[in-house]
């Protein structure tokens, strides 16, 4: 039963109020999402702000254009310092997603560490080599990019 981490970091050119706002915001999800994921949130009446146990679902096609559920939880919030949200139900066995600001000479980096393991045992250790770590790289580059458009230099 293999586990892996992917870790990433960005500069974003804004103050901590800023990017906390933005990134806090459960609304901000599918700005940060590439279009080929078909993300939807399909959770009623969101509030503006993350809290510790809020539940979020959404319908997302990860692989072939299948839709499928995830539904995460949230489970730990420090205030312009960190969130986690760890998955619920979805396309992963386990899923938990650390999201850091800190502030920094000319504003924030952002840091995120995600530790999942596929399912299907070998056989996603081998979708993980060859599909899954990819496409989170993926993932990640085109929120760096969503960032980036949304607070530029």
């Amino acid at each position: 039963m293999a586990f892996y981490q992917l870790n990433e970091k960005q500069f974003v050119p804004a103050t901590i109020d800023e990017v906390w706002d933005f990134i806090s915001s459960p609304a901000n999800l599918k700005e940060i999402t590439p279009d080929y994921m078909g993300f939807d949130i399909t959770s009623k009446d969101l509030p503006e702000k993350m809290y510790p146990g809020m539940i979020i679902s959404y319908k997302v096609s990860p692989l072939l254009g299948i839709k499928m559920t995830w539904v995460t939880e949230i489970t730990q919030v420090r205030d312009k310092e960190f969130f986690i949200d760890e998955q619920r139900v979805g396309p992963y066995s386990m899923w938990h997603h650390q999201h850091h600001i800190k502030p920094v000479e000319g504003g924030v980096m952002m840091t995120d560490i995600v530790t999942y393991q596929p399912p299907l045992g070998p056989l996603g250790a081998i979708a993980n080599r060859l599909l899954i770590r990819k496409q989170l790289k993926e993932i990640f580059d085109y929120r760096r990019m969503a960032m980036d458009k949304r607070f530029p230099a």
